[in-house]
């Protein structure tokens, strides 16, 4: 499955809810994210990722997520594997032993809506701040760019203060500065 988004920095979230509602967007409740990221041992940050495999260990209430993903030339499009799996430390000594490095722990509350198919999710993160994802999963040959020009035109149709970012959240929350003690699983 290819994952195609559009990420947004969101200036003001009492406005950015209101116009999802009014777009008739029903958010579920906020739910914790804690996402442990890894990098191959030969990548360092400012590298470029494109045909990369990069893992994700996400628990969230309880359950554990291991993800793949792997980028391509085009920002914010990536092919992406994903299962559940029942130990995270467990999966971790895996990842650990395939020869992957712990990057970054991404700590973040996610509120996750749906509308024609495209997932809306209004993300908190730790240290970085509040963002606004629109992800489509396609399964078949779209154009990337064109899914993504769809993605930002519904969200300039919400009539608020979006900055767009081809960031990755490990990027973002790398630029506000790593606390110790938040690299490792």
């Amino acid at each position: 499955m290819r994952e195609i988004e559009t990420k947004y920095r969101v200036a003001d979230l009492d406005a950015l809810l209101n116009a999802l509602e009014r777009a008739g967007v029903e958010l579920g409740e906020p739910v914790l994210q804690d996402d442990q990221a890894y990098a191959p041992a030969d990548w360092d940050p400012g590298m470029p990722k494109a045909g990369r495999t990069f893992c994700r260990l996400r628990t969230q209430d309880g359950m554990h997520v291991f993800t793949t993903k792997t980028p391509s030339a085009l920002p914010m499009e990536c092919v992406e594997h994903e299962s559940v799996v029942a130990d995270r430390a467990q999966m971790h000594a895996a990842v650990l032993a395939m020869g992957y490095v712990p990057s970054l722990r991404i700590v973040k509350y996610r509120r996750v809506g749906v509308v024609d198919r495209m997932l809306v999710c209004v993300d908190l993160v730790r240290r970085a701040g509040v963002f606004l994802e629109l992800e489509v999963v396609a399964d078949d040959d779209r154009d990337a760019r064109v899914v993504q020009g769809e993605l930002a035109a519904w969200a300039r149709g919400l009539g608020v203060d979006l900055e767009p970012t081809s960031d990755t959240y490990d990027t973002l929350v790398r630029a506000a500065g790593e606390p110790e003690g938040d690299r490792v699983e």
